[in-house]
């Protein structure tokens, strides 16, 4: 059983109906595999190279190691469609997020009622609460 993707290179589709970004974003899945493709992005194809971000630097480091595989596996997916040279690996910008509102935070947890607030009496109060204080020091 053949590829879909093997198919679709020997198909005469229009130009104007695919672009070459989705034909790359379609073949880089099976060329790089799952875990790879988890942590990448195909984000255009520039003449013969294809831009694609990575998640780190780290990322990046490791695939550019690689990219010479890649580029193989790529083009034998794209089967003669695009040419495919070089692999442009940057990394991905960071997500911003927006400033928080105050209707977005979190309300503050709500006090541990004190025993002693039950007394009635002030001095008792604080009679009570110095003891308490010697007791645990």
């Amino acid at each position: 059983m053949q590829r879909a993707s093997r198919i679709l290179g020997k198909v005469k589709i229009p130009k104007d109906l695919v672009s070459p970004e989705d034909i790359a974003r379609a073949v880089w899945r099976p060329a790089v595999g799952q875990k790879i493709a988890d942590r990448t992005r195909v984000v255009a194809v520039v003449r013969s190279a294809i831009v694609v971000e990575v998640e780190d630097p780290v990322w990046q480091r490791q695939l550019h190691a690689l990219r010479y595989q890649i580029l193989d596996n790529v083009n034998e997916l794209l089967a003669g469609r695009l040419l495919i040279t070089e692999l442009d690996l940057r990394p991905m910008p960071a997500q911003r997020r927006g400033p928080q509102t105050a209707a977005a935070a979190r309300p503050a947890p709500p006090a541990v009622p004190d025993e002693a607030d039950s007394i009635q009496d002030p001095v008792l109060q604080r009679l009570y609460r110095a003891s308490r204080r010697k007791a645990s020091a």
